[in-house]
């Protein structure tokens, strides 16, 4: 029993010293001034969907605007028309949200920035 004791005495010593360390650490990160939040302009909100990522990086590719058509072809996908309209409502989604432009109806380009 006393062994015992003596053991956890000492683990109790080890953990007031951590609990220490730990409150000093606390006190000096709230001492440190927060620094002056940054004006951006605010950023579209770009979906995380595999297939709008990849649309994003078939326009990047490519360089220039695409139609729904040149996008399947980008993305190797059989040019029928359920992938055609499939794909065009994808990017029209994006331009939507302010991530991509339509200059014209069909035309689907990277806004310029």
């Amino acid at each position: 029993m006393r062994s015992s004791i003596e053991d956890l005495t000492a683990r109790l010593g080890e953990l007031d010293a951590e609990i220490e360390n730990l409150r000093i650490t606390r006190q000096a990160l709230l001492a440190i001034p927060r620094p002056e939040p940054v004006e951006q302009t605010p950023r579209p909100d770009i979906p995380n969907h595999p297939a709008h990522q990849q649309i994003l990086a078939a326009l990047a590719d490519a360089g220039r605007p695409l139609r729904a058509r040149d996008l399947c072809e980008a993305l190797d996908l059989p040019i029928l028309p359920k992938h055609t309209e499939g794909i065009r409502s994808k990017p029209k989604r994006l331009v939507v949200r302010g991530v991509l432009a339509e200059p014209e109806p069909g035309l689907f380009t990277q806004p310029r920035t």
